[in-house]
C-alpha cells in the first residue's frame, strides 16, 4: 500500500503529473462554473445585470449608437468575424490541409474531432436553453440562433485554443509556447467582448461560451493525451512536429 502511494505521489509531483492535475482542475472548474451560471440564467437572476451592461455600452441619448469613436464599431465588426462560422471553418480547413501535407493524419483527426464535436455541442446547448437575444438595444450585427451560450465565444475558444495547443507542441521553447497560447487566448477574449459591444449577446452569454469552450478544449486535450499514451505513432507525430517526411531518403538510412 505504501509503495502504491509513493508511486502515485511521484507521478503527481513530476512536471507531467502537475500539468495533468492542472488540466483536470480547470475542466472541473469550468464545468461547475457553466452549470452554476446556466442555473442563474434560467432563473433570470442575471437579467438586470446583463441589461445594464448592454445599455452601458450605448449612448444614453441614442441606444442605437455605441459608445466610443466611429471606428470602434467597424473594428468590433472586423474582430467579431474572427469568431464567425465562416472564418473559423476556413482556419480549420487550412490547418487540416497543412496537417495532410505534412502527413500528420492522427493530429488531423484530433483537430477535426475537437472542432466538429464542439460545434455540435454549441448548437445543442443553444437550443436546450433557448435564451432570447438582447432586446434592450438595437443589434449592430446579424444574428439568428438563440443567445446562450455565445457561439462566437465558445467556438473561438475551442478552435483557437485547440490550434494554439497543437502549435505549442511544435516547439520546445517555453516563451514560444506562451506566445502561441497567449495569442489564442487574446483572440478568444476579444471576440467575446465584441459580441456584447454589438448588442447581440449578454455578458453572461459570453462568459458561458468561454467556460464551455475552454472546458471542451481541455476535455479534448485530455483525450489526445490519453491517445498519445496508447499510440506510439501519435507520440511520434507530435515529437516530429511539422517536419515533412522525406520519401527520397533510402529506407533504413539517411541522405548525406
Amino acid at each position: 500500500m505504501r509503495r502504491r502511494l509513493r508511486e502515485w505521489k511521484s507521478v503527481l509531483m513530476d512536471g507531467d503529473g502537475v500539468r495533468l492535475l492542472g488540466l483536470l482542475l480547470l475542466l472541473v472548474g469550468c464545468g461547475l462554473g457553466f452549470v452554476a451560471l446556466a442555473d442563474e440564467i434560467r432563473e433570470s437572476e442575471t437579467q438586470d445585470f446583463d441589461e445594464a451592461v448592454v445599455r452601458a455600452l450605448r449612448r444614453t441619448d441614442d441606444p442605437a449608437v455605441p459608445i466610443g469613436p466611429p471606428w470602434l464599431r467597424l473594428s468590433a465588426l472586423d474582430v467579431t468575424a474572427l469568431g464567425g462560422a465562416t472564418v473559423l471553418t476556413l482556419i480549420t480547413l487550412a490547418v487540416c490541409g497543412f496537417l495532410v501535407l505534412v502527413r500528420r493524419f492522427r493530429s488531423l483527426l484530433l483537430v477535426l474531432g475537437s472542432t466538429v464535436s464542439g460545434a455540435l455541442l454549441n448548437s445543442f446547448l443553444k437550443h436546450f436553453f433557448a435564451r432570447p437575444r438582447p432586446t434592450v438595444v438595437p443589434h449592430l450585427a446579424e444574428v439568428g440562433a438563440p443567445s446562450f451560450p455565445s457561439g462566437h465565444a465558445m467556438l473561438s475558444a475551442i478552435v483557437y485554443l485547440t490550434l494554439g495547443a497543437l502549435l505549442a507542441q511544435l516547439t520546445e521553447r517555453r516563451w514560444l509556447k506562451a506566445y502561441v497560447l497567449g495569442v489564442a487566448v487574446m483572440l478568444t477574449f476579444l471576440v467575446g467582448l465584441t459580441r456584447v459591444f454589438l448588442g447581440v449577446h449578454y455578458l453572461t452569454d459570453v462568459l458561458g461560451g468561454w467556460m464551455a469552450g475552454l472546458a471542451w478544449a481541455v476535455f479534448t486535450a485530455l483525450l489526445a493525451r490519453a491517445a498519445k499514451r496508447r499510440s506510439p505513432a501519435l507520440r511520434e507525430e507530435v515529437h516530429q512536429g511539422a517536419n515533412v517526411p522525406d520519401d527520397s531518403a533510402p529506407a533504413g538510412g539517411s541522405r548525406g
